[in-house]
């Protein structure tokens, strides 16, 4: 990735799940910042706004790279794309947050490094071994145990709406993940920004003439968080992860970010966390660890 130089005695794979962690790391606070900013504004104006300021910041990304327009196939994937990453997902997870803790939505969303690993096998033919689905599967057992254990297992309307943030987000991870293979990440991420504004812009600046700009500096920081790193400086780093590594194996790296989002919800917010959090995220470092070791059968 331009701008991100790795040791030359890396493998392509050990690069991509560096890359990969690097963006989920900053993935990880994109719910408590959320969570923050949806208490005082409305849902959808986050969700949307957060699109729109990052998709002026990606039209001056490529105006600077002159980047080439993409043809019809890589704009079929983009339009994909920014279905599932630009709209879906932020939509669904900043209704739900406005209704849970962010520590909740964390665990539901932990199902996602499997269900991102689906989409890949399903649409790119990617074939994980027996083993990795095995290791998959444990992992996201874990993190439902989890749920269960903490009481958050209970499925109401904003549990609904967190899973269709984790199809929504899966779909755009490995479509995304996919096209940079043969796109510069960040032109991935920008271009599905910019190709999105003729539904996004319009429905913004109606919510914001509604809703109006009414939010406490600490609010407004947060939805500068979810605009700046988490729908564009992240995606840099996770979609060339995915690119280098495979789709369903960087995809793993995925199960950690239920964990690092329980700790940014105890710091940012005052969450609760407790000891059986640390043990639970331990062991799904070691399915990550033993994930990684399984075979990976990738097309082209």
């Amino acid at each position: 990735m331009n701008g991100v130089n790795m040791h030359v005695g890396m493998t392509q794979e050990t690069k991509g799940m560096w890359l990969g962690a690097l963006g989920i790391a900053m993935f990880s606070l994109t719910l408590p910042f959320t969570r923050i900013a949806v208490l005082e504004m409305d849902p959808v104006l986050v969700a949307l706004g957060r699109a729109v300021v990052a998709a002026f910041l990606s039209a001056m990304l490529l105006w600077w790279k002159r980047a080439l327009l993409p043809n019809r196939t890589q704009a079929k994937s983009l339009l994909i794309t920014a279905a599932g990453v630009v709209v879906g997902f932020p939509v669904f997870m900043s209704v739900a947050m406005h209704y849970v803790p962010a520590s909740h939505g964390a665990i539901v969303l932990g199902i996602l490094p499997l269900t991102t690993a689906l989409f890949g096998a399903l649409r790119f033919g990617e074939r994980p071994s027996l083993g990795f689905w095995i290791a998959a599967i444990f992992g996201s057992i874990l993190v439902i145990a989890f749920a269960l254990q903490q009481g958050g297992g209970q499925l109401h309307l904003a549990d609904l709406s967190l899973f269709a943030a984790v199809i929504a987000a899966a779909m755009g991870y490995a479509e995304g993940g996919r096209l940079a293979q043969t796109m510069d990440g960040q032109l991935v991420i920008s271009w599905a920004l910019v190709l999105s504004m003729p539904i996004v812009l319009p429905i913004t600046i109606v919510l914001a003439w509604h809703y109006g700009f009414h939010a406490s500096p600490l609010a407004w920081v947060s939805f500068g968080y979810v605009s700046l790193i988490s729908m564009f400086v992240g995606f840099f780093f996770w979609y060339q992860g995915l690119a280098l590594g495979g789709i369903a194996r960087v995809g793993q790296v995925q199960l950690i970010q239920p964990f690092l989002t329980l700790l940014g919800s105890a710091l940012l917010l005052g969450e609760e966390l407790v000891l059986s959090n640390f043990l639970f995220a331990i062991a799904i470092i070691g399915v990550v660890a033993l994930g990684r070791k399984m075979p990976v059968r990738r097309h082209g």
